[in-house]
């Protein structure tokens, strides 16, 4: 980036057009959370299985995670404007057939339709932010605002979805989308300027398919394991996706126009960013999936009231998003990073103390969302500046990989490591006479031992209960102490390895004699990738 780009502010033009590209972010995050509410609901209507149930639920993710690094390139190719629009085409039109299918089948379909129409959108919105705000204190205020949308969208998902179900059939969650995306495709051309690479290079077919057969079978791996265990189909889909994720590597090594430039990973401040999202990614994945089962199945909170209290957790983010790049003016990004991590570890503390009190768990999770803001905004803002203009696209996509992989690995480790406290507490805890098939079922997870509860005597089976509630807090409890320790750590990864960064806007320090300072990833122009 040249000295005169990034000295141009962003106009009143800009600020609106970041409202435009908020409005996806905000409804994919939502989309993500809000089908949950609504399973119950269409597995009745439409007598899905269980197995097509998962489907229905997965393969929005899968999909997403597979195509994420082959849409960020192509609308570096094509136009980032241009991809957007298409994909809000494509996924307003898929909510659509969503919303009216009749069988699990045609709904597994339009949901891997939606996965392909969302991938298209999260890359190309960031990657536009990157284009309009080239001055370095507003595009990390804009990507604040970015993470802000998703958070916001996570947490309204389950309170809008339940007052939707309320009101109306398990389609209307899907109908949500259309009015957003008409919006967007309306004020897009308007407000958003076009981008793009000007020699792309040619789109090479084999990578695309290596990135795919890459990160879905990784992706599936990871949640089959947080489900069944060390099962052989989940580990020889983790085989075979880490194979191909080398192959794909290999390959983009010797390519002219790779799909991924690999020469982005030899900046050491790029790589420990894209490291810091997936870990912070991780230990947020791990934590929310025990606290929102507490919310439901210790707290006994019906969805909607369970989504309200997930709020201070958006709050949290709102507060912490908002402070990061304002504290990163004065302060060097990597101490602020490191500073939030470190109380991040502290709001999970507070989470393990008690993790059947439901004040402590809100309040931690409150303190840790504050503390993992700034890694997530001052992280991506970080990778986006390292990259070229042109690369924008890519960047994008590979900070949103990290994402996707964080949460995955963290709900398939931490679940892991919650639900082997819990079978320690539980075994052999089930009361006489309890058939061995029943007896295994609640002794294997909470929502077992609830659905095995139901057949016991009411004194029998409040005791039970009470004991199943107990290991699964206890369990709850140990995997906020991993994610605690994960933290600090990286909290010391990111003083070791941010610590040749200066205050975003800050001019470059004149060098002693024989000396040349790092430059900071923002001020890299093209040429030195």
């Amino acid at each position: 980036m040249s000295v005169a780009e990034a000295t141009e502010r962003a106009g009143t033009r800009e600020w609106v057009g970041l409202g435009v590209l908020a409005l996806p972010t905000l409804l994919l995050a939502l989309d993500i959370s809000v089908l949950h509410l609504a399973a119950p609901h269409l597995s009745a209507d439409l007598g899905a299985t269980s197995s097509e149930l998962l489907w229905i639920l997965d393969v929005y993710g899968f999909m997403i995670a597979g195509f994420l690094v082959t849409m960020g390139t192509l609308g570096d190719r094509i136009g980032r404007r241009k991809l957007l629009m298409i994909g809000a085409t494509a996924f307003g039109a898929a909510s659509v057939v969503a919303a009216y299918a009749n069988s699990p089948l045609m709904l597994i379909i339009t949901r891997a339709l939606l996965g392909i129409a969302g991938a298209t959108l999260m890359p190309s919105t960031l990657a536009l932010i990157s284009n309009m705000f080239k001055d370095v204190k507003q595009r990390s205020v804009a990507i604040g605002v970015w993470i802000i949308c998703f958070s916001a969208g996570a947490a309204v998902g389950p309170v809008l979805g339940g007052v939707m179900l309320e009101a109306f059939w398990w389609g209307s969650v899907f109908l949500l989308g259309v009015p957003v995306m008409v919006v967007l495709l309306i004020a897009a051309p308007l407000l958003l300027p076009e981008y793009r690479d000007d020699k792309p290079g040619k789109l090479d077919p084999i990578s695309v398919g290596q990135s795919l057969a890459a990160m879905i079978p990784l992706i599936y791996g990871i949640k089959e394991l947080a489900k069944d265990g060390l099962e052989p189909l989940p580990l020889a889909s983790l085989m075979f996706g880490s194979l191909m994720g080398l192959l794909f590597v290999r390959r983009q090594r010797s390519l002219p126009a790779p799909l991924m430039d690999i020469k982005l990973f030899r900046n050491g401040s790029f790589s420990a960013a894209l490291a810091l999202l997936l870990g912070a990614a991780f230990t947020s994945g791990g934590v929310m999936l025990f606290f929102i089962q507490g919310l439901q199945m210790v707290q006994g909170m019906s969805s909607l009231r369970a989504g309200l209290w997930m709020l201070p957790m958006t709050a949290g983010m709102v507060v912490g998003s908002v402070l990061a790049p304002m504290l990163a003016r004065r302060i060097p990004p990597g101490r602020v990073v490191a500073a939030g991590l470190a109380l991040s570890a502290s709001g999970y503390l507070v989470m393990s103390w008690d993790a059947s009190s439901l004040g402590l768990g809100v309040t931690g999770l409150l303190i840790a969302s504050v503390g993992l803001s700034p890694a997530m905004v001052l992280g991506t803002d970080l990778v986006l500046g390292s990259a070229p203009p042109e690369k924008a696209g890519a960047a994008s996509s590979l900070s949103e990989t990290s994402t996707e992989l964080g949460m995955a690995l963290g709900i398939a480790v931490l679940g892991s490591v919650g639900a082997a406290v819990y079978r320690s507490d539980m075994s052999g805890a089930s009361p006489d006479g309890l058939p061995q098939e029943a007896a295994t079922l609640a002794e294997d997870s909470l929502p077992g031992a609830v659905g095995v509860v139901e057949t016991l005597p009411s004194g029998v089976g409040d005791d039970f209960l009470s004991t199943a509630r107990e290991a699964f807090s206890n369990g709850a409890g140990i995997t906020t102490l991993v994610a605690a320790g994960t933290v600090l750590f990286l909290s010391a990864v990111a003083v070791r390895a941010l610590r040749g960064l200066r205050p975003i806007g800050e001019a470059p320090a004149v060098p002693a004699a024989g000396h040349q300072p790092e430059p900071r990833e923002d001020e890299l122009s093209p040429t030195s990738h």
